[in-house]
């Protein structure tokens, strides 16, 4: 979907919209996917937007962008399932000094399920089968894992 700027326009506006009376002063988000949304959500906004790369295994700010202290951010991903890169955007936000206001995704995997760190708002919830590995009909039948960007796990 983040292929196509009219679309994901669209969709940040739910977002910016949910968030316009919350006096947002800075969105985050994690590479690669939270780039684009928290540039756009902050377009919205009309306030600055930073991202998070990875770094070991957590996410830092980097670059020379950094968050003020007591600055209201809200922190945005394309994609919630267990949420590990939300947490940790909203751990670095916090370690920098700033303060979450929420967290908002364009679509939840979680069943509502994941403690994010802040009120979550989701522009679309969907329902995605997971499974132990013992479990998973893809490793019976030998099916190699890929993460999108990593690859082959």
């Amino acid at each position: 979907m983040l292929q196509y700027p009219e679309y994901t326009e669209r969709l940040c506006r739910l977002i910016a919209d949910r968030f316009r009376d919350e006096a947002i002063e800075l969105v985050a988000g994690p590479t690669t996917g939270g780039v684009i949304l928290a540039y756009e959500v902050a377009r919205q906004l009309g306030v600055r937007s930073i991202y998070a790369e990875r770094e070991g295994g957590a996410r830092v700010f980097r670059r020379g962008l950094d968050i003020v202290p007591d600055e209201r951010t809200l922190v945005v991903d394309d994609v919630l399932t267990t949420g590990g890169s939300v947490r940790s955007v909203v751990d670095e936000v916090r370690k920098r000094g700033g303060h979450v206001v929420g967290v908002a995704v364009l679509v939840d995997r979680s069943h509502g399920a994941v403690e994010v760190g802040g009120p979550l708002f989701s522009c679309h919830r969907a329902s995605t089968p997971s499974y132990q590995p013992d479990e998973c009909p893809l490793c019976k039948r030998g099916v190699p894992l890929v993460e999108p960007g990593r690859g082959q796990v």
